[in-house]
């Protein structure tokens, strides 16, 4: 059996309710383990909001695996608000997180690692994220990170023969197929909930989304002076 990887997210209300999540990824293939027993809802149809770039055969996938893996997460909060209080702590094997925040801010740090891992072709390709996750993450610290993998990813397809995109083309045109998956999400979620707050945390994914375009053409520029110590030798 391979090893597993696991982030626990425990959410800690003000008037004492508790809800733990434990997600279980593949140590080798970063895929989330399904540990759902209660019956599927409506809404995880393949076909229900369908994304308009899903790669997966009907036939063969009736349901949408990132879907079937929100469903409990919706369900369990789904007479909760976005601005709720929380508590929110992250444990990975390596250390711990704690967070005093809203709960669409949590959500929405437990719903990336799911929707990345969940088995969405479009969003495999955010699965080295999730391996070295780092929840609530500003929007400076996640695009860095963005952009890294990308560039890290770049290099080993090279060396494995492959052509590399060192100009970062190909980061906005990811981003903006994922842009496309969360506009449907917001859609699927809306459908599910009573209350906003399943809706909000993918809106906030959406709203990152939307941002890599412009960070692409932006932050080598504006963290540029971070490197001066790797061109002190170049001439001027």
């Amino acid at each position: 059996m391979a090893e597993l990887f696991t982030i626990d997210y425990i959410f800690r209300f003000r008037g004492g309710e508790t809800r733990n999540f434990r997600l279980e990824l593949d140590e080798d293939s970063l895929s989330l383990h399904i540990r759902r027993n209660a019956p599927l809802p409506p809404w995880v149809a393949l076909n229900f909001r369908h994304c308009p770039d899903c790669l997966l055969d009907p036939a063969l996938n009736p349901f949408c695996p990132i879907a079937c893996h929100l469903a409990e997460v919706v369900e369990a909060f789904r007479d909760h608000n976005s601005y709720d209080e929380v508590s929110v702590e992250v444990r990975v094997k390596e250390r711990s997180y704690l967070k005093e925040t809203t709960l669409q801010d949590g959500l929405g740090s437990l719903a990336g690692v799911i929707m990345a891992t969940g088995g969405c072709p479009v969003l495999d390709l955010l699965k080295p994220m999730a391996r070295f996750h780092l929840p609530f993450a500003t929007v400076e610290e996640t695009e860095f990170r963005m952009i890294s993998m990308y560039l890290v990813a770049q290099y080993i397809l090279q060396a494995r023969g492959g052509e590399a995109d060192w100009s970062l083309e190909g980061l906005a045109k990811t981003y903006a197929r994922i842009e496309r998956v969360n506009r449907s999400f917001v859609e699927r979620i809306r459908a599910a909930s009573v209350n906003d707050a399943g809706v909000n945390a993918i809106v906030r994914l959406d709203c990152f989304a939307k941002s890599i375009p412009v960070a692409v053409r932006t932050m080598m520029r504006e963290y540029e002076h971070y490197f001066a110590p790797y061109f002190r030798h170049i001439p001027d």
